[in-house]
């Protein structure tokens, strides 16, 4: 089975690079199942109904988030509603939506799907090593092929997650950076691991802002308004070929492509 984890969808410049790049890789890969994070989908912050409606009419199955989830208030309207969106996990009981689910391809394959977000350097939210844990005991009842969506700061957290749940989900694949890094690898007890999958959207950019903006606060420390940058646009993701009978993964290999506006 070929999964398909996509990197943080920045502003319209992403979501042009999945309405134009996304289906061709799907068709040239094979693809079965497509996660993507989708936190700063609208303007750059959060996500809205219409963005995620969109995003799924795509080819996207499941849209994760992270820190940003909440900056669009009308989150809260809808995503008690629409299981295929999932905030981090760890969030303390009562909090709208749901961090992890468990859902099906074309074929009828079940893949599990987990966000949990870190805690050095962002919010000081509930343990995400012990509730990776609690969902994973229920959610191997369902399936052994399991994704987790691991939306963290700090290198060291996101090596540590790797290695401790290295052989219980399928793929602990690194978000929130926005840069994709190069340490993909298959772990001992067959779980692919990555620090950061990258970020799909404005190449020429800040992690996606416009770079004059960023470089302006770095030099006077002054507040400025943050805007999405414009011109050639990338897709970053990760390919995943899992067996689905034991949910170990035989491959990851990373995908950066990039194309004019």
């Amino acid at each position: 089975m070929r999964l398909l984890m996509i990197g943080d969808i920045v502003g319209r410049p992403g979501r042009k690079a999945i309405r134009e790049i996304l289906p061709g890789v799907v068709r040239d890969h094979q693809i079965d199942f497509v996660v993507a994070n989708g936190e700063n989908a609208a303007g750059g912050n959060g996500i809205t109904w219409d963005i995620a409606d969109e995003l799924f009419s795509y080819g996207i199955d499941v849209l994760t988030g992270g820190n940003h989830i909440w900056d669009k208030r009308e989150v809260q309207d809808f995503i008690d509603d629409e299981p295929r969106i999932i905030r981090p996990a760890n969030y303390p009981p009562g909090t709208p939506g749901c961090g992890s689910g468990v859902f099906s391809t074309e074929r009828g394959v079940k893949v599990g799907v987990v966000n949990l977000s870190g805690r050095v350097f962002l919010s000081p939210l509930d343990c995400p090593f012990r509730k990776a844990e609690e969902i994973l005991s229920e959610m191997h009842l369902d399936t052994r092929t399991i994704i987790l969506d691991f939306h963290a700061e700090a290198t060291s957290e996101k090596v540590a997650m790797g290695w401790h749940l290295d052989g219980k989900v399928s793929a602990v694949v690194g978000t929130h950076t926005h840069v994709q890094t190069a340490d993909e690898r298959l772990l001992p007890g067959g779980t692919a691991y990555i620090s950061d999958v990258g970020m799909t959207g404005p190449r020429d950019s800040v992690i996606g802002v416009k770079r004059e903006i960023i470089i302006d606060r770095f030099l006077r420390h002054m507040p400025r308004r943050f805007e999405v940058a414009t011109g050639p646009y990338q897709l970053n993701a990760v390919l995943l070929d899992v067996d689905t009978q034991t949910g170990r993964a035989r491959s990851i290999s990373r995908l950066f492509i990039i194309e004019d506006q």
